[in-house]
C-alpha cells in the first residue's frame, strides 16, 4: 500500500524519509567499496590468496543476489519498512562480527549474511521510494538523487576504507555499523507505518532463493577455480550451475506465489536494463579489483594513498543528482545509457597501456571517465527497470534489478581473479589481460544500450 508520502512533492517530511533511504543505500555502497581497498591488507593478516580473497566480496555479492528477489518480494508482501528496519538490525550485528573474524571462513561467512540483509533491505527501500512518487518527474527525480548517493557512496568509500586501513582493516567493518545505527534511529522515527498487508496465497518461494543463490555460486565458483582445478571439475561445476538455473526456471513456471513473475520479463525495457546493469557493474568492479591490486601490490601505493587516487571517480557524486536529470529529460534515457558506456569502454581502453612506473596524470582520465561512466549510466537504468511496473510489483523489479547489480559484481569480480591467477604471478602483462574483461563488458553494454538511441525522450 502507498506510503503517507504519495502525494506530496520533494519537500518538508518527504525530503527527511528520502534521506533515510539514501543513508541505507549509501551504507551499502560504501560498505562495497571500502571493503576493496582494504582487500590487501586483509589478505596479509589472514593469510588468503588471490582467489579466496575475492571470496571476502563474492560472499557478499551472491547472497546478495541471491535473495533479493525474495527480500523484494518480502518487502511486498510483509511490509516495506518492516523489511527495512529489520535487516537493517541484522546488517549492523553481521557487520560487526566481520570486524571481530580471525579466520578468514568467519570473515567470509559473516559477509554472507550481511549480504542477505542488504538482500531484503535494499529493495524494501527502493519500493517505498517508487511507490511514494508517481512516475514522471516527481518519482525520476527522487531516483536519481538515490542512484546519485549511492555512487557517492561506492566513491568515498575508497577514501575512508583507504583512511581507516591505515589504521587498522577491521574499521571498515565497524565504521558501517556506526553508520547503520544512525539509519536506524531516523527509520525509526520517520518512515510512515503502514496498513498491515493482507494474506497472500502461495507464501514465499524459499526454493526458488536456494536454487538461485546456489546455482550463482557454483557458476562463479567454476569460474574462480577453473585455473586451478582440472578441466573435468570445472564442466562438472559448470553444469550442475546450469542445471540448477533451470530448476530455478522449472520452480517458477509450477509454484502459486513464484519469486519473479516470469511474465515480467517480457518488458523488452525492464531486460535491457537488467543486462546493462549485469555489465556497467561488473566491468567496473572488475576494475576496481585490478586497480588496487596494480597500486598497492605491485606500485607499494599505501591504502590512503589508492583512496586517494580513486576517489576522482566520485565526481559521479556530483554529476548524478544535477546534470544527469537534465540529460535524461533532454535526450531520453537509452541516450544517456549509451553515452555511460561510451565513456566506460573508453575509460577502460586508456588503462591498458599500464606501466609498472606509470604516473598517476597518465592514469586520471580514465578514471575521470569512468566517473562520467558511472554518473550517466546508473541512474537512468534504474529508472528503466521500474517504468512501467504496477505498483504491486515494484518490489520485486526493484528485487531483479538489484539482482543484476550485485550478479554483476559477482561475475565481473570472478572473471578478473580467475584472468589473474591464471597469469601466476601479479605482473604489468597480467593486469593488462585482465583490463580485457571490464573493456568487453563495456562493449557489450554499447550493444545492449543500441535500440534505446531511437527512444523517445517520454519513454
Amino acid at each position: 500500500m502507498p506510503s503517507t508520502i504519495t502525494q506530496e512533492r520533494l519537500t518538508g517530511r518527504s525530503w527527511a524519509v528520502l534521506l533515510v533511504l539514501c543513508g541505507a543505500i549509501f551504507l551499502e555502497g560504501i560498505d562495497v567499496s571500502m571493503m576493496g581497498v582494504a582487500l590487501p591488507s586483509i589478505r596479509a593478516e589472514l593469510g588468503l590468496s588471490t582467489s579466496e580473497l575475492q571470496w571476502v566480496v563474492s560472499a557478499y555479492v551472491l547472497s546478495y543476489g541471491g535473495f533479493v528477489l525474495l527480500g523484494g518480494r518480502a518487502a511486498d508482501m510483509l511490509g516495506r519498512r518492516r523489511m527495512f528496519i529489520t535487516w537493517l538490525v541484522i546488517f549492523l550485528a553481521f557487520s560487526g562480527l566481520g570486524g571481530f573474524a580471525t579466520e578468514g571462513w568467519v570473515l567470509i561467512l559473516a559477509r554472507f549474511v550481511t549480504g542477505i540483509a542488504a538482500a531484503f533491505m535494499t529493495p524494501a527501500g527502493l519500493s517505498i521510494i517508487t511507490t511514494s512518487y508517481p512516475e514522471g518527474p516527481q518519482r525520476n527525480k527522487a531516483l536519481l538523487v538515490y542512484a546519485g548517493t549511492a555512487a557517492a557512496g561506492f566513491s568515498l568509500g575508497m577514501v575512508a576504507g583507504g583512511l581507516l586501513t591505515a589504521i587498522d582493516w577491521r574499521w571498515v567493518f565497524f565504521a558501517p555499523v556506526v553508520l547503520a545505527a544512525l539509519i536506524l534511529a531516523g527509520a525509526l522515527t520517520l518512515l510512515p507505518r503502514e496498513v498491515a498487508p493482507g494474506k497472500h496465497e502461495g507464501g514465499f518461494d524459499l526454493g526458488g532463493a536456494i536454487s538461485l543463490t546456489s546455482s550463482m555460486l557454483l557458476l562463479v565458483a567454476t569460474l574462480v577455480r577453473a585455473p586451478d582445478v582440472p578441466v573435468t571439475q570445472t564442466v562438472l561445476t559448470a553444469i550442475a550451475g546450469l542445471l540448477l538455473l533451470a530448476a530455478f526456471i522449472g520452480i517458477e513456471r509450477r509454484v502459486a506465489a513464484p519469486l519473479i513473475r516470469l511474465g515480467i520479463l517480457r518488458s523488452a525495457s525492464l531486460v535491457r536494463a537488467n543486462l546493462g546493469a549485469v555489465l556497467l557493474v561488473g566491468s567496473f568492479v572488475g576494475f576496481q579489483f585490478i586497480a588496487v591490486l596494480y597500486l598497492q601490490e605491485l606500485r607499494s601505493w599505501t591504502e590512503l594513498q589508492t583512496g586517494l587516487a580513486l576517489m576522482v571517480i566520485g565526481i559521479d557524486s556530483v554529476l548524478a543528482p544535477t546534470l544527469t536529470p537534465w540529460l535524461v529529460n533532454r535526450f531520453g534515457n537509452g541516450r544517456v545509457v549509451f553515452g555511460g558506456f561510451a565513456f566506460a569502454a573508453l575509460g577502460y581502453a586508456l588503462f591498458l597501456p599500464l606501466s609498472a612506473d606509470w604516473s598517476y596524470p597518465a592514469m586520471l582520465p580514465s578514471l575521470i571517465l569512468l566517473g562520467l561512466a558511472f554518473s550517466l549510466a546508473y541512474g537512468p537504468l534504474t529508472i528503466a527497470a521500474t517504468d512501467g511496473i504496477s505498483e504491486q510489483e515494484q518490489g520485486l523489479a526493484g528485487g531483479v534489478l538489484t539482482t543484476s547489480f550485485q550478479f554483476g559484481s559477482a561475475l565481473g569480480l570472478a572473471v578478473v581473479a580467475a584472468a589473474l591467477t591464471a597469469a601466476d604471478e601479479l605482473t604489468v602483462e597480467g593486469f593488462r589481460s585482465a583490463l580485457l574483461v571490464p573493456l568487453v563488458a563495456a562493449g557489450l553494454g554499447l550493444l545492449i544500450a543500441l535500440p534505446g538511441l531511437n527512444r523517445s525522450v517520454s519513454e
